[in-house]
């Protein structure tokens, strides 16, 4: 069985700092491409960054680029999100995925998310 468990989600001041971990289990990781996706309340799901399976790639969207860090240990299966300087809109679920090719999906398997929480 597939699974991938987030953790390191919390309730944060705006500019403050959390990492987000990964952990996955039940698949090969280093075949997967990995991405985090967040959801805000009451909005849609929104891609937020991405690793190719290699760990040499990455990509961010506009609204989280320079402040957010993605990367991957092969070592421990894990897959990381740090972020920095976080702001209030960054308060949502965010959802780690796997998907067998790129970062962009389709995504084959999703966490239960973690809860992150930026107050002003």
């Amino acid at each position: 069985e597939v699974q991938l468990v987030e953790s390191g989600g919390g309730l944060v001041q705006a500019g403050g700092s959390l990492r987000l971990s990964c952990a996955a289990s039940g698949l090969t990781f280093s075949s997967y491409a990995m991405s985090w996706v967040r959801q805000a309340p009451g909005k849609g799901l929104e891609w937020v960054s991405g690793i190719n399976s290699g760990g040499g790639s990455t990509s961010y969207a506009d609204s989280v680029k320079g402040r957010f860090t993605i990367s991957r240990d092969t070592a421990k299966n894990t897959v990381y999100l740090q972020m920095n300087s976080l702001k209030p809109e960054d308060t949502a679920v965010y959802y780690c995925t796997a998907a067998r090719g790129s970062w962009v999906g389709p995504y084959e398997y999703w966490g239960q998310g973690t809860q992150v929480t930026v107050s002003s």
